[in-house]
């Protein structure tokens, strides 16, 4: 047994797990800032999230010695355990912010559908290396969306457009690398035209609408929903070359940046760390994906390809939607950033997602 981990252990990309490692680091080394700068003297959330962690790296590392093949035989099953986990949590789930979209039990909440993200990568990872779009590509147009549909209409009701938005983006994304004909990405177009006016007109509710106007005029509503995105502004562009100082970040530390320890972290990394601490967080994320595409020519089936592309693409998809966020060119549609914001669903989903990535590495090794 011991022979056989340190095998794993020796063939684990460990320059990837370095940068995820130093990733989470400064993740941590700011939540510990802001909870000191709103006089938290117990440190909950830091504590919290010092569990979350070790949670994390644990189920990091018996995901990434798990071989990732066994994902195409249990898929089904986790499709299925995540329509119900999303069914319940509907029912029986603690409302935050106006979702009911977390399971609390002890202090403790878990947020399903960062999971679910994954499934829905494991699921059309399986269908489409399992098919050939030679052969009637319509229904597997058809096909891949339903299954992406169903827990997007989940995800919605709760309603968490934000989450739902990424599992779209997802599908999109996996349709893409599998290769579909450009006209179908004009009907997609199409459909999505459609639906977004109806949308607008019967489905998103006020606040949700706002947050739109905001993003298309950052000075609509400036005392609420605009409020957040121009101290997000302010504190990215406050901390010039070297930033402020840990703990010393006026934006953060004085409370004039709301949720500051999750949406808005990458405001509070460049006001308290300035260019250089920005410069080292995106060089991290940069070094993260260029080991994982580095590892796609040892990989040798089309599941694999697939799974480890959109791993990949989910993970650069929310770092740029939260940065965006943060800069004020995208709208705050409550995106964590990967392995630095506060929140232990996010953050042992995005491990896991990482443990996976090792896995299809480990194996691309050793057969």
């Amino acid at each position: 047994m011991f022979n056989r981990l340190f095998f794993y252990l020796k063939n684990l990309d460990w320059i990837l797990f370095v940068s995820v490692l130093l990733l989470v680091s400064f993740g941590l080394a700011e939540i510990y800032s802001i909870a000191l700068g709103q006089g938290s003297t117990d440190l909950l959330d830091f504590k919290k999230q010092i569990l979350f962690v070790v949670l994390g790296f644990l189920l990091f590392f018996l995901v990434a010695f798990f071989d990732y093949l066994n994902w195409r035989d249990l898929v089904r099953y986790l499709y299925v355990l995540g329509i119900f986990a999303l069914l319940v949590v509907l029912v029986l789930g603690k409302t935050i912010n106006g979702t009911r979209g977390w399971f609390s039990l002890a202090g403790f909440s878990l947020q399903p559908v960062e999971f679910i993200k994954i499934i829905l990568i494991l699921f059309l990872a399986r269908y489409f290396s399992d098919i050939s779009l030679k052969v009637r590509p319509l229904k597997h147009l058809f096909i891949s969306g339903l299954g992406a549909l169903i827990l997007f209409i989940l995800v919605a009701a709760q309603p968490d457009f934000g989450s739902a938005m990424l599992l779209f983006a997802i599908w999109l994304m996996m349709i893409a690398l599998a290769g579909f004909k450009k006209k179908y990405f004009l009907i997609i177009f199409l459909v999505i035209s459609f639906l977004s006016v109806a949308g607008w007109s019967f489905y998103l509710k006020p606040y949700q609408k706002e947050r739109i106007l905001t993003f298309i005029n950052p000075s609509f509503n400036p005392l609420e929903q605009g409020y957040n995105v121009s101290q997000a502004i302010i504190a990215v562009g406050g901390g010039g070359l070297m930033g402020r100082g840990i703990g010393f970040g006026s934006q953060s530390q004085l409370k004039f940046l709301p949720e500051s320890h999750t949406d808005f972290i990458f405001a509070v990394i460049s006001e308290e760390l300035g260019f250089f601490g920005v410069f080292l967080v995106l060089s991290f994320f940069s070094l993260f994906f260029y080991r994982c595409f580095l590892a796609l020519k040892r990989i040798n089936n089309d599941f694999g390809i697939f799974l480890i592309l959109g791993a990949v693409g989910l993970i650069f998809i929310e770092m740029f939607i939260n940065i965006g966020m943060n800069m004020g060119i995208l709208p705050v549609v409550g995106i964590a950033l990967p392995f630095l914001s506060y929140g232990g669903s996010s953050m042992m989903a995005n491990l896991a997602l990482a443990g996976i990535i090792e896995s299809i590495i480990i194996r691309s090794k050793i057969r």
